[in-house]
């Protein structure tokens, strides 16, 4: 763990474009190795909201769609303690209550998709974007989000208690 906390306080100190460039690239290696593999893989999908907003974010890499914030479990990790620290790298937020909204699986990209999804309402929804990763963060209102929408995103939200739709 040590390690890893390390490399990324290094990686969080390059310059945006750089950091941009890397990730990209670490996608399109990515995207050929899910070709070749075929890989299973398991991830988290975090569902933040203020109300009735939920948060979307775009990725600087791969396709240019509004997106449940979220990211890779890493071998061994907890789906929870891996949400709460991608949203800390992603979007500078501590989140300790999660409310768990249960599994999503599909298959994107080559890749069979299982995610872990949470949800999180946050009390004061300032967030600092790792502008290394992410383009652009909005809150959007449940019952007006864009057309523009990665696969996940309905089936995630779809999975939010009625009491909070």
């Amino acid at each position: 763990m040590f390690a890893y906390a390390g490399v990324v306080a290094l990686f969080a100190q390059l310059p945006v474009g750089v950091r941009r460039c890397a990730y990209r690239l670490a996608y399109a290696v990515l995207t050929v190795y899910w070709f070749l593999t075929r890989p299973h893989t398991h991830g988290v999908k975090c569902v933040l909201t203020d109300g009735d907003r939920v948060l979307l974010v775009r990725h600087t890499y791969g396709r240019p769609e509004w997106e449940l914030p979220g990211g890779v479990i890493k071998s061994g990790e907890d789906p929870r303690d891996a949400a709460r620290r991608e949203m800390h790298e992603e979007l500078g937020v501590a989140i300790d209550s999660w409310a768990s909204l249960g599994e999503v699986v599909g298959r994107a990209r080559h890749r069979r998709d299982t995610l872990h999804c949470f949800h999180a309402e946050l009390d004061h929804p300032a967030f600092t974007l790792d502008l290394g990763e992410l383009y652009t963060a909005r809150w959007y209102p449940r019952t007006a989000l864009p057309d523009d929408l990665g696969q996940y995103v309905h089936p995630v939200l779809s999975r939010l208690p009625a009491h909070q739709l």
